[in-house]
């Protein structure tokens, strides 16, 4: 038997999803010079001598679909072994290893292009995910297999809030800007807490950067926790779970609150009515009534 010539593909690919309404996944359609078939593929291509797989990946997506994208830092990895294969028009033994990476591209990004000419890819479109895995829409062996291997980027945040009043009728609060997930609703002053940092440090931080004034922390009331699976505003689709303890604090008389932290989650911040909290006037999350509660008690 002869034998044929061997050759050794290492490429890098991306699962890039968004589930903001119908979940849909970034395909590629194989150009004519590929095969004669309608086939869709994940974004990405093969490394060039020396490359960094995480770095080829950006690069191909950026040829392939005219996005920026981010990459995740772990990656399934896939082998095939096709032992008389036809490469540009010669009988190969070919050995494909394909590395399949966690990718997202901002929640805004623009409706994706190919760039590249005459590559590999005629065509890039979102796809919606139910069409894909029922076999309606004609892909590779390797996106079903890389979606069934997929599952969501999972991230526990710890963070501190403050519940501040002032007078019986009064709270602190902060409004959440565009660039967090419940953009225009009103939270507790608070962030996360960095590892390594005791809370209180971190809630002062936090109070400071978000209402522009020194606060002096008092005792823990309670733990709110809440979890969501979805689209985080980076873009990246993830299982997140938020663990938030919550303390009581005071903040001086005169305190009069302003956001000077620039370019961050919040964008406003005001002492509230408790009143306008109760009926729904000012949209709070589920954290401010929590801790109002407890107060209560």
């Amino acid at each position: 038997m002869v034998s044929l010539p061997r050759q050794l593909r290492v490429a890098a690919y991306a699962v890039i999803l968004r589930l903001q309404g119908e979940p849909q996944v970034l395909l590629c359609r194989l150009a004519a010079r590929v095969t004669n078939q309608e086939l869709w593929t994940l974004p990405g291509g093969g490394l060039d001598h020396g490359e960094d797989p995480r770095a080829a990946l950006l690069r191909e997506i950026a040829e392939e679909t005219g996005l920026s994208a981010t990459v995740g830092d772990t990656a399934h990895v896939y082998s095939a072994h096709l032992p008389r294969a036809s490469r540009d028009g010669e009988a190969t033994d070919f050995h494909a290893l394909r590395i399949v990476y966690d990718a997202w591209v901002p929640a805004d990004a623009p409706a994706p292009r190919v760039v590249e000419i005459d590559g590999s890819t005629a065509e890039v479109a979102w796809h919606p995910l139910a069409s894909v895995l029922s076999g309606a829409v004609p892909v590779v062996a390797m996106v079903s297999e890389a979606l069934a291997d997929h599952a969501p980027f999972r991230l526990q945040r710890i963070a501190a809030y403050a519940l501040i009043r002032r007078d019986p009728d009064q709270v602190l609060l902060t409004r959440l800007s565009e660039r967090a997930h419940h953009r225009g609703r009103w939270t507790l002053p608070g962030g996360g807490v960095d590892h390594g940092e005791p809370p209180a440090v971190s809630l002062t931080r936090e109070v400071r950067e978000e209402c522009g004034v020194e606060c002096q922390v008092g005792d823990l009331l309670g733990v709110h926790d809440s979890a969501f699976s979805g689209t985080a505003p980076s873009g990246r689709v993830e299982d997140f779970h938020g663990v938030h303890l919550i303390f009581t604090a005071t903040v001086a008389a005169d305190a009069t609150p302003t956001v000077l932290e620039v370019g961050g989650t919040t964008d406003d911040t005001a002492w509230i009515d408790l009143s306008d909290v109760e009926s729904g006037a000012v949209p709070v999350l589920e954290v401010v009534n929590y801790a109002l509660t407890l107060t209560r008690r």
